[in-house]
């Protein structure tokens, strides 16, 4: 799908971390999302939910590199561990491989001296959150020291807008529009804000972000099938085309949203997204850009070999 030479590097992916019960849900509801899900395995070919126990025993940076190599993934970013310190040793294992951010609740008594620790001392290179479960309000003034030191160091800061969870899931909450971000990404402009899922059912308000704020950046992971409940007609091709014209190829980063066995890495939407992007006639490094190189800018990683590269190498 790419020249020769280049690497894809996936700015979005999951070790397994403790999503918290925000409510007890009703039978009813939890037999729906069971049902729902049932239904996306079968649709998506997620595959069986039987692992072998071999496999399952081994450490999961090992399995992740395995699957990157089968696929020619060049390397991906984790968002979420079980806790900062865990992720950073399954990073260590591969760290040309393997980036991640911290991802511990930002309104938290220590969460900004985790923030630094789980920078200066394990390397993470950025910060996770989820609107949804962030029970105060991002402007909220004491959380500008954390603002502040991430603003400093550039780091970026990837937030989970929109719907959250499987069928049943939160659908109302005070941070689950992207424009909750608004007043803190035009104050701390030095903080790249990347929004993942295409706003996952608010993208008109991510547009309207993107617009005003340019530190903000979209992450295109996931299967999307949000654009299936909207209003007006949105499709993966609707999604890259407008993205593309209000704030460029540099601003869009891919991601898959991969997260566990035995699954595994989540190559289809890799697939159909690079698939849309050569149908809208994108340039080769503007595909090249969204599909790894805006993710190694932001991590501030060395860019993998560019079709410019190739030629410059070509005529010497």
């Amino acid at each position: 799908m790419f020249r020769e030479g280049f690497k894809v590097f996936d700015i979005h992916g999951h070790m397994p971390y403790p999503f918290p019960r925000l409510y007890e849900a009703h039978e009813q509801i939890a037999e729906y999302g069971r049902e729902r899900a049932e239904r996306m395995r079968l649709t998506w070919d997620f595959g069986s939910a039987k692992e072998n126990p071999a496999e399952q025993a081994r450490p999961l940076a090992d399995r992740w590199k395995d699957e990157l190599d089968k696929y020619g993934i060049g390397g991906m970013n984790f968002l979420t561990g079980p806790t900062n310190d865990e992720l950073a040793e399954q990073i260590s294992r591969a760290p040309d491989r393997f980036t991640g951010f911290a991802s511990h609740p930002i309104e938290g008594p220590d969460a900004l001296s985790e923030l630094q620790r789980a920078v200066d001392e394990l390397g993470l290179k950025g910060y996770k959150q989820f609107g949804p479960l962030t029970l105060i309000s991002y402007d909220d003034p004491s959380l500008r020291p954390i603002w502040a030191f991430l603003a400093e160091r550039g780091l970026p800061v990837l937030i989970h807008f929109g719907m959250l969870g499987h069928a049943g899931g939160i659908v109302e909450h005070r941070n689950i529009n992207p424009l909750a971000i608004f007043n803190v990404a035009r104050e701390y402009t030095d903080i790249p804000f990347v929004i993942p899922h295409f706003g996952c059912g608010y993208f008109r308000e991510l547009l309207h972000l993107c617009w005003s704020c340019p530190n903000v950046y979209v992450d295109t992971s996931g299967s999307n099938q949000w654009t299936r409940w909207m209003p007006y007609e949105l499709n993966l091709e609707i999604l890259f085309r407008k993205t593309r014209e209000l704030i460029g190829a540099e601003r869009i980063v891919f991601g898959t949203d991969s997260m566990g066995f035995p699954r595994g890495y989540h190559y289809r939407y890799l697939q159909d997204q690079v698939r849309v992007v050569r149908e809208l006639r994108f340039a080769e490094e503007e595909i090249e850009a969204i599909f790894g190189n805006n993710a190694r800018k932001l991590l501030n990683l060395p860019s993998a070999l560019t079709i410019s590269d190739q030629e410059e190498r070509t005529r010497k």
